[in-house]
């Protein structure tokens, strides 16, 4: 990981501990949801990059990308990529943190975008 990367579930610097702990812990509700089931991962990529993008521009707080879990230790190959995906520099000026809403729910992502300046 770079420095500046954001991690699922890690705690980004400058983000007040108490919105931190609403995304972590699943309280703070997407506005918008984005479901990537069934998707190729090259479209799953241009459908990420425009999903974020439109929620930022539209001044969407709370996100959620919907993965799905895949199959086997790893995961599905949208679930591999996507943090690489939200972490490109066009996308990564947007958004703050990310988090599972919940631990037992890693085919979700919840997405912290930052205000519109």
């Amino acid at each position: 990981m770079h420095p500046g990367e954001l991690a699922i579930g890690t705690a980004p610097g400058g983000l007040d501990r108490k919105r931190w702990d609403a995304l972590r812990r699943g309280r703070l509700a997407p506005e918008r949801t984005l479901d990537l089931h069934g998707r190729r991962a090259e479209e799953a990529h241009r459908a990420v990059i425009a999903f974020i993008a439109t929620c930022h521009i539209q001044g969407v707080r709370c996100a959620a990308i919907v993965t799905g879990k895949g199959t086997g230790e790893t995961g599905g190959v949208l679930r591999r990529e996507l943090p690489h995906w939200l972490n490109a520099p066009s996308l990564r000026q947007m958004i703050l943190a990310l988090a599972h809403p919940h631990s037992a729910n890693t085919g979700a992502v919840h997405v912290l975008l930052r205000r519109k300046k």
